[in-house]
C-alpha cells in the first residue's frame, strides 16, 4: 500500500442509513422501455432494428458505430414501437429506440452455463465484453472493451476496482459487494488475465464493513488480488484520488490512467465483465439506489436498461404521503444531475435516484455573498487547484487564465469546494460552465472556425 487517503476532500453527511441494509431486488417496469443510442462516451450506436420488429431480452438493438462506441442491448421482450428523439437526464434530446414491453421478459439465452476463460485469447475476451454492451457503470460511461485494450498491456501495474461509493445516500454498490462478491472477484480475475504484470485492488471505504468482509472472503486464495479498506472521505471514489492512493502517482487530466499503469472500474462494471466472459450474459441491468427523505421506501434495485425514472420511483413505493420534493437528482447530492422531470429513461451509468424535501442549492443562492478570502476551499480540492482564483477568472471572463494559468480543466467537478464554502458561492457550477465553454471553443477551432 502506498497511502491510505488522498489530499483534500470533505465529510458531508452520509445519509446512507435509509437504504444501506435494504437487499437488492428487481425493478421490472410494466410500460415502454426507452434505449438511448448515445449514453456512452464516443460515437452513438447505429440502430439495427426498425419499427414493428419483435425483440427479445439480450438482442442487439443498435450496434457500436466506430472504435469508441458500444452496443445497445434490449432488456425486455416486445416490439419496436418507435425510433425517435426523447429527452434525457441532462435535458437534451437524443435519438433512441422505444420498445413496447410485453411484460414477459423472454430472453435470447439462459446464461447459466459457465465457460472456462483461461484458454481464451485476449481478442476473445475483449470480443465477449464488447458483445455484452458493457460501459463504465460508475462514471462517464467509457466503452469497457476499449478501456481493457490499452496500447501496452504489459505496463499496467494496478487494476483498481472502485467499491468506495462515497456519494451520500447511495448504497447499491455496498449491497452488490455484500451479495455478489464472488462474481465481482471472478470479473477481476478475468481482467487480470489481460494484464500479466498487474495487481488487482478492490477499494472500499471503512463505512462498509460487511462489504469489505464479503470481498475479503471472495478474493482469499486468488492470485494477485487484495482488498484495500480506505478511510471514509468524499471524494474518495474519484479516479484520480484512487490512483494517487494505490499507486502514489499524480498525473494531469489530459493523461489516461493507462498512461500511468492503472485501470479503474466500478464494482458493477467488473461484475458485468465476469458475467459476460464466463456466461455470455449481456448487460441487461445494473444496480441503483432510490433514496431521499421524500421517498416512501428507499432501497436498492437491479434496474433493467431503458427503465424510466418514474417507474423506478414506483418500485420504491413512490413518494411519502403528502411529500413534495424540492429537488430530484439522477445520482446523489454532490455530483448528481438535477432533473426537471421523472419522465426520462435511466442510462447505464446512472447509479441512483434521490428525491429531497429541501433544496440546499436554492437556500445557498439566497445566502451567497462575495468571496470571503478565507481559503477554506484550497485544502479541500482533491486536484490541488485554487478554486478561489478560478472563480475570479471565470467571473472576469478570463477563460484563458482559467485554463492555462490556473489549470481549471483539471477540475473533476466533485463539489467539495462548493460544499465547504462559507460564502455559499456556486463554485462548481461556475467551473462546469467554464469547462463547457472552453471545450466548445476547442471544438470550433478544431473544425477550422473562429472562437
Amino acid at each position: 500500500m502506498v497511502g491510505n487517503s488522498f489530499r483534500g476532500g470533505v465529510h458531508p453527511k452520509e445519509c446512507k442509513e435509509r437504504s444501506r441494509d435494504v437487499p437488492l431486488r428487481s425493478a421490472d417496469p410494466k410500460g415502454d422501455l426507452v434505449f438511448l443510442l448515445g449514453q456512452h462516451i464516443g460515437t452513438p450506436a447505429r440502430p439495427v432494428v426498425k419499427k414493428n420488429d419483435p425483440v427479445l431480452a439480450g438482442q442487439i438493438l443498435a450496434e457500436a458505430d466506430g472504435f469508441v462506441s458500444a452496443h445497445v442491448i434490449c432488456s425486455c421482450s416486445g416490439t419496436v414501437k418507435a425510433l425517435e428523439k426523447r429527452r434525457t437526464v441532462s435535458g437534451r434530446m437524443m435519438d433512441c429506440i422505444v420498445i413496447q414491453n410485453d411484460g414477459e421478459y423472454r430472453c435470447t439465452g439462459n446464461w447459466d452455463k459457465r465457460d472456462e476463460f483461461t484458454a481464451l485469447r485476449t481478442e476473445e475476451i475483449l470480443s465477449r465484453v464488447k458483445a455484452a454492451g458493457i460501459i463504465g457503470l460508475g462514471g462517464a460511461g467509457f466503452p469497457t472493451h476499449v478501456k481493457l485494450a490499452p496500447k501496452n498491456p504489459q505496463a499496467i501495474r494496478y487494476v483498481i476496482v472502485n467499491g468506495t461509493e462515497c456519494e451520500p445516500w447511495l448504497t447499491c454498490n455496498d449491497q452488490l459487494m455484500r451479495t455478489n462478491a464472488a462474481e465481482i472477484a471472478d470479473g477481476l480475475e478475468v481482467m487480470l488475465a489481460l494484464f500479466p504484470n498487474a495487481e488487482g485492488v478492490v477499494c472500499i471505504e471503512d463505512n462498509k464493513p460487511e462489504a469489505a468482509a464479503a470481498m475479503q472472503k471472495a478474493v482469499s486464495g486468488r492470485q494477485k488480488m487484495r482488498v484495500q479498506v480506505l478511510p471514509t472521505k468524499y471524494s474518495q471514489g474519484g479516479e484520480h484520488s484512487l490512483i494517487r492512493v494505490i499507486s502514489g502517482i499524480d498525473y494531469p487530466a489530459d493523461m489516461l490512467p493507462a498512461d500511468v499503469g492503472c485501470l479503474v472500474d466500478n464494482v458493477g462494471t467488473v461484475y458485468a465483465i465476469g458475467r459476460a466472459v464466463l456466461y455470455g450474459e449481456p448487460l441487461l441491468s445494473h444496480v441503483m439506489t432510490v433514496s431521499g427523505d421524500a421517498v416512501s421506501h428507499p432501497g436498492n434495485f437491479w434496474v433493467r436498461e431503458g427503465t424510466g425514472f418514474r417507474d423506478l420511483l414506483e418500485a420504491a413505493g413512490g413518494l411519502k404521503e403528502g411529500a413534495e420534493p424540492k429537488k430530484i437528482l439522477a445520482g446523489g447530492p454532490m455530483m448528481g444531475i438535477a432533473m426537471g422531470s421523472l419522465d426520462v429513461p435511466v442510462q447505464r451509468n446512472n447509479n441512483g435516484l434521490t428525491l429531497l424535501l429541501t433544496d440546499d442549492n436554492e437556500a445557498a443562492e439566497k445566502q451567497a455573498t462575495a468571496c470571503l478570502r478565507c481559503g477554506r476551499c484550497l485544502p479541500t480540492c482533491p486536484a490541488g487547484l485554487l478554486p478561489q482564483m478560478m472563480a475570479a477568472a471565470y467571473e472576469a471572463g478570463d477563460l484563458d487564465r482559467f485554463e492555462k494559468k490556473l489549470y481549471g480543466m483539471e477540475c473533476v467537478l466533485c463539489g467539495s469546494c462548493t460544499f465547504i464554502c462559507p460564502a455559499k458561492r456556486p463554485l462548481t457550477q461556475m467551473f462546469r460552465q467554464a469547462k463547457a465553454e472552453i471545450q466548445t471553443a476547442r471544438r470550433i477551432r478544431a473544425a477550422g472556425g473562429e472562437k
